[in-house]
């Protein structure tokens, strides 16, 4: 009698069987039986074991009772040997690394389908294991670095959200979002668009320069930039092909000008938290279910909670072991939690 497990045989039917629509009762027949011939012993509960491998990543539900392999989205219980280092906390279609994002050798090959992060913006936030005090100058040379790893960890047709500012004027005037926008083109990604997000916090500033005039006056926008970017391919063609966008959704998302609050750093515990709608509009317009999303800079794991809670997977980064510690107890409470 063959030494063969019941999840090896399952994964053997599937394949066998790729990038079929297959019901639950063709699986457990054909499992049910090759498991009996092969080792003698029954399988008792073959639809349990589908569910698990969906679970994991290794297949996907395509609806009540169906699966699909897919082989171009081999599930992270098969692709575990694209980091080199250990997981800090996963859970289903969720891991986090604790981990610095220069490090080159950190992941060890392509993974990535979509890119939504907001790194730091050099401004001096009191971060935990980061200098948001550099000279503009180094801010610079890192930025170049961390998106050159990120693109060197991505497959061909990746997406990169890249959430900046538009300008900063602390330590000087700065054209922040052109500048790093050129840098991305610079290390390979190719520009798409900006999407320009509104936070309407204008009532909270303090800073007016000269007031009422004309000898040195501050403007200040109250936007953030969104800058999209991809590989080497902008349609997309790999994936699932499987969109659950609202045809609403669709309509706003499209227009180029989002307009919602940003989050609150005490609710959150985090210094510079984004809001759940920032990474669900990427998320939803950008990606389909199952594809990969990463967020190098995870804070407070926001991008990956809505990742997981959209029926994405997700991998998240963070160089600070307490911001992932937060991450991993946000995740934890909640997902399946969508907004």
């Amino acid at each position: 009698m063959e030494n063969i497990t019941q999840k090896e045989i399952v994964i053997e039917f599937f394949e066998k069987n790729p990038k079929r629509d297959i019901q639950h009762s063709e699986v457990a027949d054909w499992v049910a039986a090759e498991y009996q011939n092969r080792t003698g012993d029954v399988f008792s509960d073959p639809r349990a074991q589908v569910r698990k491998l969906h679970q994991a990543g290794i297949l996907i539900k395509v609806g009540a009772g169906i699966y699909k392999y897919d082989p171009d989205l081999v599930g992270f219980e098969s692709k575990l040997g694209f980091a080199n280092k250990q997981e800090y906390f996963r859970d289903k279609n969720v891991v986090l690394y604790h981990g610095d994002v220069l490090d080159h050798r950190l992941f060890k090959k392509q993974f990535i389908d979509l890119i939504v992060t907001s790194p730091p913006y050099n401004v001096g936030i009191d971060y935990n294991s980061n200098d948001d005090e550099l000279s503009y100058h180094q801010y610079l040379e890192f930025s170049e670095k961390w998106m050159t790893n990120c693109y060197k960890w991505s497959n061909t047709q990746a997406r990169f959200l890249l959430n900046i500012p538009l300008d900063k004027n602390k330590g000087g005037n700065r054209s922040v979002g052109s500048d790093l926008t050129k840098i991305s083109q610079d290390v390979g990604w190719k520009y798409h668009s900006t999407i320009v997000w509104n936070e309407g916090n204008i009532s909270r500033r303090t800073a007016w320069g000269s007031w009422m005039k004309a000898s040195a006056p501050f403007v200040i926008a109250p936007v953030e930039l969104i800058v999209v970017l991809y590989k080497d391919e902008w349609k997309k063609t790999n994936g699932s092909k499987i969109s659950d966008i609202t045809r609403a959704e669709f309509m706003e998302y499209t227009n180029g000008l989002w307009a919602f609050n940003g989050e609150s750093k005490k609710r959150i515990g985090h210094p510079a938290p984004f809001p759940k709608e920032l990474p669900y509009r990427a998320i939803k317009l950008f990606s389909y279910q199952d594809d990969v999303v990463f967020d190098p800079f995870t804070g407070s794991g926001t991008t990956l909670i809505v990742a997981a809670n959209t029926k994405r997977r997700a991998v998240g980064l963070d160089i600070d072991e307490s911001y992932c510690g937060l991450a991993r107890d946000r995740i934890m409470g909640e997902i399946d939690a969508l907004l």
